[in-house]
């Protein structure tokens, strides 16, 4: 068996607003096997700014594991614990590689009966004018659960947007969630949720920056809306911390990113500590090509939830990866019939 890396840069659209800053492009990594004459392809989702494998020693890892590929998918997954996002494309890449189709990497309806997932409308960060363009347009493209970024522009505006959605549609119409990336003060935060409560929302993502256990802890007690841990799991690699974690915090929601939480089995790992402890959750994509976006999708799918999913649409991007992947409706398909690129490596 032979692995090789590739690295990709894919180019936005237009300029998407984070807490973190404007985001114009996303720096990936696609890990490829050979094997026999069959081939596998995973993608490794570095996420700079926000992966705890963002590091100066990535690539060098990646050579190691390109090096070291006979070493076999559990021995690898142990030995790159500190990045999630290498362990989610060697295990894509496995997939693949034992796949008869290259990119199917799972046996679910998604794939196989063009059953759809439903998935939330993404609102990015701007001037409110902007924001409001995207909101129309999500509506108008049949989204029935709409999440928007929240944190960057004036909060007052920011609850007029939800007003204005509310003023239109009940809860029962539009499912609202928001997202604050971690923006608001503990001292702020639990008088701007009450605020927020007032346009009955699904849930707010984040409200403050992650490692502020104890100021989290209470607030999820105290809480008028449900509050779902995102950045917080990032980087708690151990099963007995994610436990320590979820015991301590005990969350509404825990919401789950592949690239940035160790792939398949980590999350498998956060889902069945947030079950035994009546925890909800959902499953997120983190700015991946088509590649990683069709894994994660084939993933969630094999899960059989019914919850909304935070899955990107694969349309941010000038240069992405042709694939099946089509929105639809409020809702994510896979047409098999259709053809996926050609990968040039």
């Amino acid at each position: 068996m032979k692995a090789t890396y590739q690295k990709y840069i894919l180019n936005f659209k237009q300029a998407s607003g984070t807490s973190r800053g404007v985001l114009r492009t996303k720096e990936t990594y696609f890990l490829m096997l050979f094997d026999k004459g069959n081939e596998g392809i995973g993608e490794c989702g570095l996420f700079k700014g926000l992966s705890c494998d963002d590091r100066p020693d990535y690539e060098e890892k990646l050579q190691w594991l390109c090096a070291n590929i006979t070493l076999g998918e559990e021995v690898l997954l142990q030995e790159l614990i500190e990045f999630p996002s290498i362990q989610f494309g060697v295990e894509q890449a496995f997939l693949s590689l034992r796949s008869k189709y290259k990119y199917e990497l799972f046996n679910t309806d998604f794939v196989h009966k063009n059953k759809p997932i439903s998935i939330n409308g993404l609102i990015w960060m701007g001037a409110a004018d902007l924001m409001q363009q995207q909101i129309e347009a999500k509506l108008v493209d049949g989204f029935d659960t709409i999440k928007l970024k929240i944190g960057a522009i004036d909060f007052d505006k920011e609850c007029q947007l939800l007003g204005s959605i509310r003023q239109r549609f009940s809860a029962k119409e539009i499912e609202l969630r928001v997202d604050a990336n971690g923006a608001f003060s503990p001292e702020e935060a639990l008088d701007k949720l009450e605020r927020l409560a007032q346009f009955d929302l699904h849930s707010i993502e984040q409200p403050i920056r992650q490692g502020q256990i104890a100021e989290m802890k209470k607030l999820c007690k105290e809480t008028p809306l449900p509050i779902a841990l995102d950045e917080e799991l990032i980087g708690v690699f151990r099963k007995e911390e994610k436990i320590k974690l979820i015991k301590e915090i005990n969350p509404q929601y825990i919401i789950l990113k592949p690239s940035l939480l160790g792939g398949i089995k980590g999350c498998n790992e956060w889902i069945a500590i947030a079950q035994k402890n009546n925890i909800d959750w959902w499953i997120t994509s983190a700015l991946e090509s088509n590649i990683g976006l069709n894994a994660i999708a084939q993933y969630t799918s094999s899960l059989q939830t019914k919850m909304p999913q935070g899955l990107g649409t694969g349309g941010l991007f000038t240069n992405n990866i042709d694939a099946p992947l089509s929105v639809e409706s409020g809702k994510l398909w896979y047409d098999s019939s259709k053809q996926w690129s050609q990968i040039k490596y």
